[in-house]
C-alpha cells in the first residue's frame, strides 16, 4: 500500500479545494447566469472537495475498477450529507437541496450527483494525485513550502472570519469584516466578483438556501433526542454488545472462544461502538422508515465502514485484524457480501429492536449522574484506547526485532508481552 505523507495530502487538500470551488463556482454561474462564489468560505476554496479527496486517497487506494468509483461515490456523498447536516445544524439554514431531483436523500445527497463523485474520486486515484505530486516535486522546494505556509494561515483565518461574522458574536465585527473582505478581494479577482457580506454571498451563491427551524433538546431529560451525550452511551453500549455478539458468534461458528475486544481493558469492540455511534448520528431522523430502506443504508455504510477500519488499522499498526479472503465475493479480504448484508440486518434490527428500548433507559439517568458518568466513560475509554495503541505498537516493534531501549518499552515488554497479545488480538497477523 503505497504511503502518502502528511505534507503530500495537506497539497492535495489545499488543491482539490480550490478546483472544487472553481467546479461549483462555474456551475452555478451557468445556472444563475451571474459569476457567483460557491465556497464555504471567502476565499477561493470549497474545503468538503479537499476532505472528500483526501479521504478518498487514504482509504481507496488500493481499489481499481468498478469497486473504486462505487466506493469513491459512497465516501463522497457521505462527506456531503454529514457536511449539508452540519451547516444546518450550525447555521440554521440549508445552502443546497437536492429535493427536485429523483433518488435524492434528505435533499442533501443525490444519486446523479453521486455517480459525478464516484468518477471524479476514480480520477483522483488513478491519474489526478500523482499528476499533482510530480508537478510539485518539479518546482523549487522553497517556494513551495512558503506558498504552503501563506495558504494554510489565510485558509486558517479566513475560515475564522466567515465564522465569527456569520455567528455574530463578536464585538469586534468591523474589525473581522475589514480583514474578511480582503480575501472576498482576493475571489474578486480570480471569480470577477464582488461581496462585501458573508451572509448575502451565501444566500447569493446558494439560492435555495432556507432557514431551517432548529430542533432543541429537552433539558430536562438526560441526552434527549440524538445529541452529544446519547451518542456517546450508545458507542459505549454498541462497543460492549458487540464484542459479546462477536465472541458467541465465533463460538457457535468455529467451536472456541476467541476474544474479539479491540481494547486491553475489557471487552469493548471499538469497531462495534464506533459504527453504533455513527449508524445512529447518521440515520436518527430516518429510523422510522422502511425496513429495505434501513438495510440498504446499513448495508452500504457498513461494508464502507469496516473497509476503512481495515486500512486504518493497517496503516497505523502494520497489522491485518480480519481477514476475508476465503470468503466467496470479498474485496481484499477486507470486506465481504454476507457481512455487509449482516450490517444491514443489524442496522434494521437496531433501530426498530434494540434502539427503542436503551434510548429509554438512558432518557431516565438523572441529568447530573449521567453527565459525570458520561465523562468517566470518556476518560476510561482515551486512556484504553491510548494504552491499546502503545501495546501494540510495542507489539509490532517485538515483530521486527527491535530492542526495548526506554523504561516506557521495558514496562509495555512486562505487561503485554507477545502472549498476552495474542490473547487479547489473536487473528492480528502481519500485514504484507
Amino acid at each position: 500500500m503505497n504511503q502518502f505523507t502528511g505534507y503530500e495530502l495537506l497539497w492535495l487538500f489545499l488543491i482539490y479545494s480550490f478546483l472544487g470551488w472553481v467546479l461549483e463556482t462555474v456551475i452555478a454561474t451557468v445556472r444563475q447566469r451571474k459569476v457567483v462564489n460557491r465556497g464555504l468560505i471567502n476565499g477561493p476554496f470549497c474545503i468538503i472537495y479537499g476532505i472528500g479527496a483526501v479521504l478518498i486517497t487514504i482509504w481507496l487506494q488500493e481499489l481499481s475498477g468498478l469497486w473504486l468509483f462505487l466506493f469513491s461515490a459512497v465516501y463522497a456523498s457521505v462527506v456531503e450529507w454529514i457536511a449539508g447536516h452540519l451547516i444546518q445544524k450550525i447555521y440554521h439554514e440549508r445552502w443546497w437541496d437536492y429535493s427536485d431531483i429523483k433518488w435524492n436523500l434528505d435533499g442533501y445527497i443525490c444519486l446523479p450527483f453521486s455517480i459525478i463523485w464516484g468518477a471524479l474520486g476514480y480520477v483522483i486515484v488513478k491519474w489526478s494525485n500523482r499528476l499533482l505530486l510530480d508537478f510539485l516535486n518539479i518546482c523549487p522546494e522553497f517556494l513551495i513550502h512558503f506558498i504552503l505556509l501563506i495558504l494554510i494561515g489565510a485558509l486558517a483565518f479566513d475560515a475564522l472570519a466567515s465564522y465569527i461574522l456569520l455567528r455574530g458574536t463578536s464585538e469586534k465585527l468591523e474589525k473581522w469584516e475589514e480583514a474578511n473582505n480582503r480575501f472576498v478581494s482576493i475571489s474578486a479577482k480570480i471569480a470577477r466578483w464582488i461581496t462585501v457580506h458573508v451572509q448575502s454571498r451565501i444566500h447569493k451563491a446558494y439560492p435555495k438556501a432556507v432557514k431551517a427551524e432548529a430542533v432543541t433538546a429537552s433539558k430536562e431529560i438526560f441526552a434527549a433526542g440524538c445529541g452529544f451525550y446519547k451518542i456517546v452511551m450508545l458507542f459505549f453500549i454498541g462497543a460492549f454488545l458487540g464484542d459479546i455478539t462477536e465472541t458467541i458468534f465465533c463460538r457457535i461458528t468455529a467451536g472456541i472462544w476467541m476474544s474479539r475486544s479491540s481494547v486491553v481493558w475489557g471487552p469493548f469492540s471499538i469497531v462495534w461502538g464506533l459504527a453504533i455511534g455513527a449508524v445512529t448520528a447518521l440515520l436518527y431522523k430516518y429510523k422510522d422508515k422502511s425496513d429495505s430502506f434501513l438495510f440498504t443504508a446499513g448495508t452500504l455504510l457498513g461494508g464502507a465502514y469496516e473497509y476503512l477500519c481495515s486500512v486504518f488499522t493497517e496503516m497505523m499498526f502494520g497489522k491485518v485484524f480480519w481477514d476475508y479472503s476465503k470468503i466467496p465475493f470479498n474485496l481484499g479480504g477486507r470486506i465481504n457480501l454476507l457481512y455487509c448484508f449482516f450490517w444491514g440486518i443489524a442496522a434494521v434490527v437496531w433501530f426498530k429492536k434494540l434502539f427503542p428500548f436503551f434510548e429509554k433507559g438512558i432518557e431516565k439517568i438523572p441529568i447530573k449522574i449521567g453527565k459525570m458518568v458520561t465523562w468517566v466513560l470518556i476518560v476510561f475509554m482515551s486512556c484504553n484506547i491510548m494504552m491499546s495503541c502503545l501495546a501494540l505498537i510495542r507489539y509490532n516493534e517485538r515483530s521486527s526485532q527491535v530492542e526495548a531501549k526506554n523504561s516506557l518499552q521495558i514496562w509495555l515488554d512486562q505487561h503485554y508481552d507477545d502472549k498476552t497479545m495474542q490473547r487479547i488480538y489473536p487473528n492480528a497477523i502481519e500485514a504484507k
